[in-house]
This record gives structure tokens, C-alpha cells and sequence, in this order.
């Protein structure tokens, strides 16, 4: 669906991305996983062609729609928008400002009932708890009928059920046959539970199903850091201690 060949971009001099080589596949579901300042956010603002590749290229199937989830941190919450007219914003011309048919009316009001928000249509985006709000965008992104859905820190800044009810809405997205890629920060409670994950910093340091790469190894050479990795029913858990305290955790998983 979607690749980048060799693909660097900066800002000035400096590369935030280099040479960067990573696929995307029409049933995809990819988490993007690196520190602070490693260029996900880039990585993912040149996919969607807000910034342009100083050298390579990012290549892209004809007529394939992308649809972008911004972070719920970013959003100026006092705006005085209601949760339809949010939906409704992301068809040219239309929303706030614009007049929908019964038919695009019926289909905002059909997708904020599948996403949990029924009954939520005129209420006040302030209003709304961090993992509705977040799932309000998701839902305006969903209005434009992508391919792939591309979505920067969807569980940042939300609570532990907030982040669940999103990964489960992201986890039936996919299930009907639309591709996500994502970046998150949340190694245990969102990357963990991904089919697919890519170690990034500045280029692509792993790819492949979470058991895999979220190893010891790599995620040193990922975050700049020593990191243990546990399994735990079938699922590894990655922590970050002091030396004394892995000797105990090992003794007790051995």
C-alpha cells in the first residue's frame, strides 16, 4: 500500500529521519515504537506528505486513501465544536459551516455509535473524557473511508480503560479490513499487543511480531538504555529497573 525507499528528511542540516526502508500492507497493523525526538511523528508527517524527503522516496499505491488521528494533546479543546460537527469537519466544504444530507447525517450519527458515542452528537468536545475524545477523531478520520489509518500516540495522555477501549476500536478497524499504522510511547500496554512492531530511531532498528523485537538488544539500541524483557502469558513485558531488582524479577519467573 504504502513504502519508504531510502527516505531521510531534516530539518535544517541535521537528518530526523535517515535511511529509512519500511513497507506498509493493505492488512497491516504496525506500531511505530522509539523515544522522544527519534522522528516518528516525522516518519509519519512525510508519509502523509506534510514534509517532504530530502532524499528517497515515499512511494504509494494510486487512489490510496490515508486518513490522519492527530494526538488528543495537540487539539485546542476550548473551541466551541460539538462532537458531530467534528466528525463532519474532515469532508471539504461541509461540517460547521456546511450543510449535510439526511444520508451524511445518518452516516456520522451510524459511525458514533459503532465507536461507543450514541447519544454523544451535540455535546461539547470538552465534555467528553480523554478516551472519547480521542475516538471522536477517530471517528472524523473514519468519515473519509481510508485504506489506511495513521494515527500519532492514540493512548497518550489517556487513563488505563481509556487506552483499551481505544486499542479494542483500533483491533475491529482492523479486523474489517483497514490497515493502521500508529507511533506510540506505550511499549506495555499498547506495542505489546500490536501483530506488528518497528524499533525506530532515525531509521528502522527492528520490524517484526512484538516477541521478536522487543528484546533486550534492540531496544537498547533503540532508546540508548538497558531494558529487560519478561514473558508473561505468552506476552513479553518490558521494564526498566534497577540491576537488583531484574536479579529478583528473573528468580521469580525462572
Amino acid at each position: 500500500m504504502v513504502r519508504f525507499d531510502r527516505v531521510t528528511c531534516s530539518y535544517g542540516d541535521a537528518p530526523v529521519v535517515h535511511h529509512v526502508d519500511l513497507h506498509v500492507g493493505t492488512r497491516d497493523f504496525v506500531g511505530v515504537v522509539g523515544p522522544s525526538g527519534s522522528g516518528k511523528t516525522t516518519l509519519l508527517k512525510a508519509l502523509l506528505g506534510s514534509v517532504r524527503p530530502v532524499s528517497g522516496r515515499v512511494i504509494k499505491e494510486p487512489d490510496v486513501r490515508l486518513a490522519y488521528v492527530p494526538q488528543v494533546e495537540t487539539v485546542d479543546w476550548n473551541f466551541p465544536v460539538t462532537v458531530a460537527e467534528v466528525v463532519s469537519m474532515s469532508r471539504p466544504g461541509e461540517g460547521r459551516w456546511g450543510r449535510q444530507t439526511r444520508q451524511q447525517h445518518a452516516e456520522v450519527e451510524g459511525l458514533l455509535d459503532r465507536l461507543g458515542l450514541g447519544g454523544l452528537a451535540h455535546r461539547h468536545i470538552r465534555q467528553l473524557s480523554g478516551g472519547q475524545q480521542q475516538r471522536v477523531f477517530l471517528a472524523r478520520a473514519m468519515v473519509q473511508r481510508p485504506h489506511l489509518l495513521v494515527l500519532d500516540e492514540p493512548t497518550a495522555g489517556v487513563d488505563v480503560q481509556s487506552r483499551h477501549e481505544v486499542l479494542h476500536v483500533l483491533a475491529d478497524l482492523h479486523h474489517e479490513g483497514i490497515a493502521i499504522l500508529l507511533t506510540t510511547h506505550d511499549l506495555n500496554g499498547l506495542a505489546a499487543h500490536l501483530p506488528r512492531l518497528v524499533c525506530f530511531n532515525q531509521t528502522v532498528i527492528a520490524d517484526g511480531p512484538p516477541l521478536s523485537v522487543l528484546s533486550p538488544a534492540v531496544l537498547e539500541r533503540t532508546y540508548g538504555a538497558p531494558m529487560e524483557v519478561l514473558e508473561h502469558g505468552g506476552m513479553p513485558v518490558v521494564l526498566e529497573l534497577q540491576p537488583h531488582r531484574l536479579r529478583e524479577l528473573r528468580e521469580r519467573s525462572a
